[in-house]
């Protein structure tokens, strides 16, 4: 199936479940709300014109300052990348977070149980809550970490730094101490070069 074949056939099957189905640079990308997604996955999953039956990748996406300009429409997305191997295609599928401040979205570890890790990571690192999540917590930060630092908010720096103390033999928290500093590249001069 050539990829125009399957945007037509996703927006035959999908319908109105989808929001758009776009086709940029070869690549068919579904945009959906989330009361249609679990529907739009398991779809994808089941129907025998498309099987998309991997889930070979999950991110959450911060949309804030999208292209270096001022985004105007909801700030974070969870995006998937779906494999069928039966039909050698790939699609890719965006759900919107309605609410910025608390960005939900159902999780789909249910229908694709190779996300698991996945929904983790998006949650940890841009605090997207993935609705009936067997397991939402955090999965590279540490358990006190404060704040999900691949939103574009973040500060570049940090909140606080964790290092051993020796004197109370244990792990403390402590407020970032890291000064901001100009590297300067070193230059190679090629009369000098080697020799």
């Amino acid at each position: 199936m050539h990829v125009i074949d399957l945007q037509a056939a996703c927006t035959e099957i999908l319908g109105k479940k989808a929001s758009k189905i776009l086709l940029a640079f070869d690549e068919v990308t579904i945009e959906c709300q989330p009361e249609h997604y679990l529907d739009i996955m398991t779809t994808l999953r089941d129907h025998e014109d498309l099987h998309f039956e991997s889930i070979v990748d999950l991110c959450g996406v911060d949309y804030s300052t999208y292209k270096n300009e001022k985004w105007q429409g909801k700030r974070f997305a969870a995006v998937s990348q779906l494999v069928s191997v039966k039909h050698n295609q790939r699609v890719r599928v965006r759900v919107w977070a309605q609410d910025d401040d608390l960005p939900l979205v159902p999780s789909v570890v249910n229908i694709y149980n190779s996300a698991d890790w996945y929904e983790r990571e998006a949650f940890d690192m841009y605090g997207i809550i993935f609705n009936e999540h067997p397991d939402l917590r955090r999965i590279l930060t540490d358990y006190g970490f404060v704040g999900h630092p691949f939103r574009k908010d973040f500060p570049v720096s940090g909140y606080v730094e964790m290092r051993y103390d020796e004197t109370e033999k244990r792990v403390i928290y402590q407020p970032v101490t890291i000064e901001p500093r100009e590297i300067t590249p070193r230059v190679v001069r090629e009369e000098n070069y080697g020799g």
